[in-house]
């Protein structure tokens, strides 16, 4: 004898429809178990090798920018450390072997390694493996002397090489200098014999400008030296430059470059905050964060671009994400630049 059991009509929707469920969550753990592993997460090691308050920001974006699934590797490098080599993840190897390390494994473990400053760039180009490398923090000048020194590192057939520097290019910060000063032509740079490369870059943005800077360069090889090219130079010109070089990275010569264009009323442009602050007109500038999350956007761009004849390093300036203006000096000049938002919107956009 049969017994038949009739369901509501909503009940038996409703048990058909969780077992369907049952059966596809069933499908898709077969599916993830017969499917290929996938490869653990990417892994970012970061060199640096100074205690400085920018090496310091720029690290610690980089490690707040690094997703959950990443991995964040530190190692510091000491002071005449020659390369930074793997330590043990359990220990701290004291301060004058020249490595610290935090969670470290092995190089080629590493999805992508930056180096931050000079020193951390010199031991990454000897450091084995062939993940990806960002050589960042660095100025046009560093720059020329690690391919000077490391010509070879820098294009080594089984691993790319980006290079951030941290200054905005030489036509950045003359369209700055255009849009405070539209009604000027005549621009003074005072340059030691190391700054050719930059004075070069910035000859050829000056020739590239429409209409094109009248370019004053006066070459002060020492510090004596100093004020006398000045005093050439400044009859010449209707702004002065500070240039990210060994006088932009000294405080008496910036001030010596300072005072003589406060003296004749001289507005002075440059790369630097401090410089703005010290009194300065202006400065198109990138902060330590800012270049982090370029830093990583230039990683991705080495890590896609694979090998080419001569594996030359992608160099890229610093995006001058920020322009700072010293609203009293430009009240002392007698000028009334535009906001810093408005320069910052005009140098971002495409010329």
């Amino acid at each position: 004898m049969s017994v038949a059991v009739t369901l509501p009509i909503p009940l038996f929707f409703g048990r058909v429809h969780r077992a369907v469920h049952a059966l596809l969550a069933f499908g898709l753990v077969l599916c993830l178990a017969a499917a290929p592993r996938v490869a653990s997460a990417a892994t970012l090691t970061v060199l640096v090798g100074d205690d400085q308050a920018a090496s310091a920001e720029f690290v610690q974006q980089l490690r707040t920018g690094q997703p959950a699934s990443g991995k964040f590797e530190l190692v510091r490098i000491g002071p005449g450390a020659p390369a930074a080599e793997p330590a043990s993840a359990d220990t701290e190897p004291a301060a004058n072997t020249g490595v610290r390390t935090r969670s470290l494994r092995t190089a080629s473990d590493a999805g992508l390694t930056v180096a931050v400053g000079t020193a951390a760039a010199r031991a990454a180009l000897e450091r084995p493996g062939a993940e990806p490398l960002v050589l960042a923090m660095l100025s046009r000048l560093d720059y020329e002397t690690l391919k000077t020194a490391s010509p070879a590192a820098l294009r080594r057939g089984d691993r790319r090489v980006g290079v951030l520097l941290r200054d905005p290019a030489m036509a950045d910060q003359l369209a700055l200098v255009n849009a405070v000063l539209p009604q000027k032509r005549r621009l003074g740079v005072i340059a030691t014999p190391e700054s050719e490369p930059l004075v070069r870059e910035l000859q050829r943005a000056a020739q590239g400008a429409n209409p094109a800077w009248d370019l004053q360069v006066e070459i002060a090889p020492d510090a004596r030296s100093l004020a006398a090219a000045l005093r050439a130079l400044v009859p010449r010109s209707d702004a002065l430059m500070v240039l990210p070089d060994l006088i932009g990275d000294s405080q008496a010569a910036t001030l010596s470059v300072l005072h003589a264009g406060a003296g004749a009323g001289l507005p002075v442009f440059g790369a630097s905050e401090g410089l703005v602050r010290s009194g300065g007109l202006a400065a198109a500038v990138s902060t330590p964060g800012q270049l982090a999350q370029q830093a990583r956007q230039l990683g991705q761009k080495v890590a896609s671009a694979g090998s080419t004849g001569n594996n030359s390093p992608l160099v890229e300036a610093a995006t001058p994400a920020t322009v700072r203006i010293n609203a009293t000096v430009a009240r002392g000049l007698g000028l009334r630049p535009p906001e810093e938002r408005e320069l910052t919107e005009r140098l971002a956009a495409p010329r």
